[in-house]
């Protein structure tokens, strides 16, 4: 798809991710990088004995990975004929429902609005992290991305 064609996809589904599984390795790696060493994240004995019933995913690791596996790029939207694409930022963050350690998480994207700038075009998407096999998405969120011309 090209930045002249965006619009034409406003309100439509742009990237539905693969699956990423979340394992308590990849929790305490974020928890060492990030110093949240809450227990219920990477104590499994007493998050289990905790409110969850388990370990849980820090919100903010399921947020990052917009930045890598579910980015617009990631989720498997090409957009061509542009220079670079970046991140410019978040609207409306919500941490609907917990992820618990083993769950597998998607992205789905759907392209909100495409804003025209003087050599760029500004992209808002929302993002709608899904928990496998559960009603509720682990995270809602809006990025803003600048696909530059």
């Amino acid at each position: 798809m090209t930045p002249e064609e965006l619009p034409a996809h406003i309100g439509q589904e742009i990237a539905r991710s693969a699956w990423v599984p979340v394992t308590q390795e990849r929790v305490n790696a974020f928890a060492q990088a990030t110093g949240d060493h809450q227990f219920i994240h990477v104590d499994p004995e007493r998050a289990a004995a905790g409110p969850f019933g388990a370990p849980i995913a820090h919100g903010f690791l399921t947020l990052s990975l917009l930045a890598g596996e579910f980015s617009v790029q990631g989720g498997g939207v090409k957009i061509e004929n542009s220079r670079l694409t970046v991140n410019y930022g978040l609207n409306k963050v919500r941490f609907v429902a917990p992820v618990r350690v083993g769950a597998r998480l998607r992205n789905h994207a759907v392209l909100r609005s495409v804003e025209p700038g003087p050599d760029y075009v500004q992209i808002t998407v929302q993002n709608t992290i899904e928990i496998e096999g559960e009603a509720r998405p682990a995270c809602v969120a809006d990025s803003i991305f600048r696909v530059y011309l």
